[in-house]
């Protein structure tokens, strides 16, 4: 299951897609049409911003706002940033890789196989699925459910 944090990141970030190329958009705005307490978005556009997804604009007429193009920023990137690891075991991660203790010999663990294709699986879908790619089919969805 994702944590809180990156559900919040996913719903913020498809927030500032939206309103991608309109200039900075407030924290409060965010915070009150996602429906995300206000001080706990404050951190996570801050992590967003030190990774170089977010740009921020003080004064008036600032807020945060996409320094990356919504088709570059797919959800993997965001759930390692918030998340870690994507897969279930720490011998298949592909950047915080762990031998299991318990392993024998992973050149012929069954579950190693398993879960390594399970991974390669969720990565590939997450990585599909691009910040313009979701607000394009909340765009879609919209339309169907409004017919």
């Amino acid at each position: 299951m994702i944590s809180k944090k990156s559900k919040y990141a996913l719903n913020a970030l498809i927030h500032l897609a939206r309103k991608y190329g309109e200039g900075p958009t407030l924290i409060s705005t965010i915070a009150e049409e996602e429906s995300i307490p206000q001080k706990f978005l404050e951190a996570i556009l801050l992590d967003l911003k030190n990774a170089g997804i977010l740009g921020s604009k003080k004064g008036r007429g600032g807020g945060y706002y996409l320094r990356k193009d919504p088709e570059k920023v797919n959800m993997a990137q965001v759930l390692r940033l918030f998340d870690g690891a994507i897969a279930l075991m720490p011998c298949v991660t592909y950047r915080f890789y762990e031998r299991c203790d318990e392993c024998k010999d992973e050149e012929t663990c069954s579950l190693r196989e398993a879960f390594k294709k399970v991974r390669d699986e969720s990565v590939n879908i997450f990585k599909k699925y691009t910040l313009k790619s979701l607000v394009d089919r909340e765009k879609i969805l919209k339309e169907l459910t409004s017919k």
